[in-house]
């Protein structure tokens, strides 16, 4: 109400004279004003918290900050930028102890000397605001030292955030580690490993890796990593995990099992790959069944990789840089897959150039057999590669040689992509989960057949498969009558719903030569597994007849 309108005489709030406050003389005290001041000169835009700034660090690194807003709190203010007199460096400022700090609670960081600490900063551009950078980037995209299931071609691997390990599905080469050649329907606990923490997983075609907290590579299955699924290399099978004796100098924290190749990721972001490179395709010379390890030579020596990515014939490594997050790709052009506008093999990792024009900042990379994608900061999804079924999510079946944007998912926070053999899942923020490419198998989600029915596995000639490719023909029809839904453009899978969770994580088969089976791992660690079981993989009995699921299924696990 207005003070004149009540009859009350206003306030006179000018020339009002601040005198000090009188109170009344304490016996214990006399209270008076006292100014705090940061370290030097006070200014506008300082922080007057110079009194307690052990109290801000704890606030700093018990929020957990993202290393932007550290470096903001830099650039807009002078108390976190000035030397805090902590130990174990006098020099840091606040915003890099708490950085500091933060690396510390990461398990891959904890057990490194001071010098392997100082040299991953280096690497990583001389801050440890970029070093926290480096490493929470590595952990959003591979879930390391989380819970997650990985659908490998015929078997599957799942990883409890405990770090204990299930296997089930197709067993012919010791791929589930349990000591025999026998399928399992259910998951099963690999005894073996039994003490062991494991923290991330990759399942190929008859083989299996994982990879410990303390940076060992145990690999189980053919014992070459070279060869295809159908050759009549490898015949000797280990049906138990054994640490990869080549790999005991390098702390790994990511494995990626390619098609002719398997490469390893170092802690510091350094690219290690197997086999497949006689002709100097992954940027050095071994022969195909050469098993020790070889770092990838080329742009990549001095640049860390936070994520790698094996699809057909080549592979995809997420670079974090000073500058930002980028992407490189080698190895077999086919269909376009590398993103650089033409279908040239590339020798030697080369830079995805595409990205700096559509300003997008790549935070999570997927290789599927022909295709790939990528999830940018800012929620948008880039996909490229072979279009075949639609697969790319652009409505059409066309090829893109670079990096095009998914414009009906433009709406949609993605924080997470899955590719396989032409399909696509996107996660949003809001664990909605869309999916689009072939139909196959019912991996998709969108199944409304019936779950009895019989569908065929695709050939397993790569011949038959390019040749019928380059026809350009979407029918969807097996050659049995059986039609599947084809999506073309990104669809809600609207059964993931039904389930009233967030998903966190989609892992589907990345295989040409085998039904894709699909997982959704939910926030509270639920699994469901649709698609194709014939052996297993699902970790579901089927009923007499069946060989897929059309609709998601709880797997009896728990995995957080």
């Amino acid at each position: 109400m207005d003070a004149t309108a009540s009859g009350t005489a206003p306030v006179p709030h000018h020339n009002i004279v601040d005198q000090p406050l009188t109170l009344p003389v304490s016996p214990l005290q006399n209270f008076q004003r006292q100014q705090r001041h940061c370290f030097g000169e006070s200014s506008p835009g300082e922080f007057p918290l110079s009194a307690n700034p052990s109290i801000v660090l704890h606030v700093l690194t018990g929020c957990n900050l993202d290393p932007q807003d550290l470096a903001k709190l830099e650039a807009t203010c002078s108390f976190f930028r000035q030397p805090a007199n902590f130990s174990p460096d006098f020099e840091l400022s606040i915003s890099e102890l708490a950085a500091l700090d933060m690396c510390q609670k990461r398990a891959i960081f904890k057990p490194m000397t001071a010098e392997e600490r100082e040299l991953m900063k280096k690497q990583c551009g001389g801050s440890w605001k970029l070093v926290l950078r480096f490493l929470l980037a590595g952990e959003a995209c591979c879930r390391r030292e989380k819970s997650q299931a990985i659908a490998g071609p015929g078997h599957s691997i799942a990883v409890t955030s405990n770090g204990t390990v299930y296997s089930f599905g197709s067993n012919s080469s010791g791929q589930l580690g349990h000591g025999t050649l026998e399928e399992e329907w259910r998951p099963r606990q690999i005894r073996s490993l039994q003490g062991i923490r494991i923290i991330q997983a990759a399942a190929g075609a008859g083989r299996t890796m994982l990879i410990s907290d303390a940076g060992h590579v145990y690999a189980f299955g053919k014992d070459s990593f070279g060869e295809t699924e159908y050759t009549a290399q490898g015949t000797k099978y280990v049906t138990t995990p054994q640490r990869v004796e080549s790999l005991k100098g390098i702390f790994a924290v990511q494995a990626a099992i390619g098609n002719f190749f398997t490469a390893v990721l170092s802690r510091e972001g350094r690219v290690y790959t197997f086999s497949w490179g006689s002709d100097a395709t992954l940027g050095h010379q071994t022969e195909p069944n050469d098993l020790a390890p070889h770092p990838l030579l080329g742009p990549l020596e001095n640049i860390p990789v936070v994520q790698i990515a094996a699809g057909y014939c080549y592979l995809l490594a997420l670079a974090c840089q000073s500058s930002g997050m980028s992407v490189y790709s080698v190895g077999c052009g086919l269909g376009g897959k590398l993103g650089h506008g033409s279908r040239t093999d590339e020798r030697y990792p080369r830079l995805i150039e595409q990205f700096q024009t559509l300003n997008l900042q790549p935070m999570v990379v997927a290789a599927g057999a022909w295709h790939a994608a990528v999830v940018g900061r800012d929620g948008r999804v880039c996909t490229w590669g072979w279009g075949r079924y639609g697969c790319l999510g652009h409505g059409n079946e066309e090829c893109e040689l670079v990096p095009k944007v998914v414009e009906t998912l433009t709406t949609v926070k993605a924080v997470h992509v899955a590719t396989g053999d032409y399909t696509t899942f996107v996660v949003s923020k809001d664990g909605d989960v869309y999916s689009f490419g072939c139909g196959e198998s019912s991996s998709l989600g969108h199944s409304t057949g019936t779950d009895g029915q019989v569908f065929h596995a695709f050939t397993s000639s790569l011949y038959f498969v390019m040749f019928t490719s380059s026809l350009g023909h979407s029918t969807g029809t097996d050659g049995q009558g059986n039609r599947h839904s084809n999506v073309l453009t990104p669809e809600l899978v609207t059964s993931l719903k039904r389930v009233n969770e967030r998903v966190v994580q989609i892992s589907l088969t990345n295989s040409i030569y085998w039904n894709a089976h699909t997982f959704a791992l939910t926030e509270s660690g639920k699994l469901y597994a649709f698609g194709a079981g014939d052996k297993g993989q699902l970790g579901i009995e089927l009923v007499a007849h069946q060989s897929e699921r059309g609709s998601p299924e709880r797997v009896d696990i728990e995995l957080n």
